[in-house]
């Protein structure tokens, strides 16, 4: 995951910090020290790394933070503010049209996932209740249009494309065409080049000029680290970028392009890719991102993937069975497939306060959930129903018929029967029955089903 190598160095600075009653100047220094140095290996701009440290130290060093009862919480208090300002400060919206229908104009280089966060965007624009429309303006790289056919169609979205025609008239034609069918979003997905050249900023240039775009977004490879600064500001001396979406956030990057980019270019980080499923792109929270950083979890992104993975017709009609003590395996099952809709495991688990640091050494195998479910599978219909009447001789026929041991039957008939003590225990105190997976110790438990 993106920042683990950077949140786990800060942590241990801190964690030295921690262990003081009182702190002085010099504890201060020797921690923005260690956190300078890995800002540094998380390849962030030497600038911004020395600029942090130097704002988070004034501030630190202070009356206020001295003599506080709980220094060390106001220091990370204080890191936390500051990471936070230097990644933007607030979630950056996109600049909508007051007429239809607003255009979006996608750049970026030659392989940086430019065509595939277009219809990423798209996608993520009609779950917002809007009608976007994708455009091909890359008439140069094999096979663009037929990709951006195919994505669009994956998602849902219209593809405008008029083959080889320039990119300036195609984004014009667009536009118009929007207007006819009623598109609020046109999204133009245009050329990029393996390396920038004047070329390039020429055509882009003269798309711009044709269509006045209202939003111009950068499409970054996280994975570059400082080149993706780079980029980021000379597309911005050339076009005026208005933000950036910056992608492979969900891979082993160290982070610094996220931390860089805005206080170089001064413009914001608007999206995020996460994934390489078409649904993986989140708004870029700067707040929520210090928060992961910092390994304080990110409990709004969270319930954000729920609300949009959940059915919540199926919640309801959970809760019933579950207040009438009528949860069974067919249940459990569904709540695993619904849980997979969230995305990988541990991503969603680190989302949760202080499960980073418990994850760290835990290998949270996805598979595991498809391991219960083959379980489950394998049972009649009649067994789902009422997992009670599975004796001696019925475990055997089902872990012979997902290809597992009667032991892993057995581990999770036990887990599925604590599940029903426990939602006993609370409908007699008389609380609500609990949604989903909430209060049932899900990751500790299943973890341990070691398949």
């Amino acid at each position: 995951m993106a920042f683990e190598g950077l949140s786990e160095k800060i942590s241990a600075a801190f964690k030295k910090i921690r262990s003081k009653g009182k702190l002085n100047e010099q504890d201060v220094k020797d921690a923005m020290r260690e956190v300078r140095l890995a800002l540094l290996e998380a390849d962030v701009n030497y600038k911004v790394a020395r600029d942090f440290t130097s704002s988070v130290t004034e501030r630190c060093i202070g009356e206020k933070v001295m003599e506080s009862l709980t220094p060390a919480q106001m220091v990370v208090k204080i890191v936390n503010e500051e990471l936070t300002a230097l990644m933007g400060g607030e979630n950056a919206r996109i600049n909508t049209s007051s007429k239809i229908p607003t255009v979006i104009m996608m750049c970026g280089l030659q392989g940086s996932g430019k065509t595939t966060h277009s219809a990423k965007l798209g996608r993520w624009l009609k779950s917002k209740g809007h009608r976007p429309l994708l455009v091909a303006c890359d008439i140069y790289r094999p096979a663009a249009i037929s990709q951006l056919k195919i994505v669009g169609e994956q998602v849902g979205v219209p593809v405008f494309e008029m083959g080889t025609e320039k990119p300036e008239k195609i984004a014009v034609q667009a536009i118009k065409h929007a207007r006819d069918y009623g598109n609020d979003f046109v999204i133009l997905d245009t050329a990029g080049r393996l390396h920038i050249d004047e070329n390039m900023m020429d055509e882009l240039k003269r798309v711009k000029a044709a269509v006045e775009p209202n939003e111009i977004l950068l499409v970054v490879d996280s994975m570059t680290g400082q080149d993706a600064v780079n980029v980021a500001s000379t597309f911005n001396e050339a076009l005026e970028i208005d933000g950036v979406i910056l992608t492979k956030l969900d891979g082993d990057t160290r982070g610094g392009a996220a931390l860089s980019v805005r206080a170089v270019t001064g413009k914001p980080i608007k999206f995020a890719g996460v994934g390489e499923k078409l649904e993986d792109l989140e708004e870029f929270h700067p707040e929520r991102m210090a928060s992961r950083i910092l390994g304080m979890g990110d409990v709004m992104s969270l319930i954000e993937k729920a609300e949009q993975a959940l059915d919540e017709k199926k919640a309801a009609e959970l809760e019933k069975k579950l207040l009438q003590n009528k949860f069974d395996m067919n249940d459990l099952l569904s709540q695993f497939q619904e849980v997979k809709k969230m995305g990988p495991l541990k991503q969603v688990l680190n989302m949760l306060p202080g499960m980073g640091k418990q994850l760290k050494d835990v290998d949270v195998d996805d598979r595991q959930l498809l391991r219960v479910e083959s379980i489950i599978y394998s049972m009649t219909a009649k067994e789902r129903e009422k997992p009670e009447i599975i004796n001696a001789s019925r475990k055997r026929r089902i872990a012979a018929g997902c290809g597992m041991k009667v032991e892993d039957v057995n581990r999770l008939l036990k887990q599925y029967e604590q599940m029903r003590k426990m939602f006993k225990q609370i409908n007699a105190k008389g609380k609500k029955g609990r949604r989903g997976f909430g209060g049932m110790n899900f990751p500790g438990g299943f973890n341990g089903m070691n398949f």
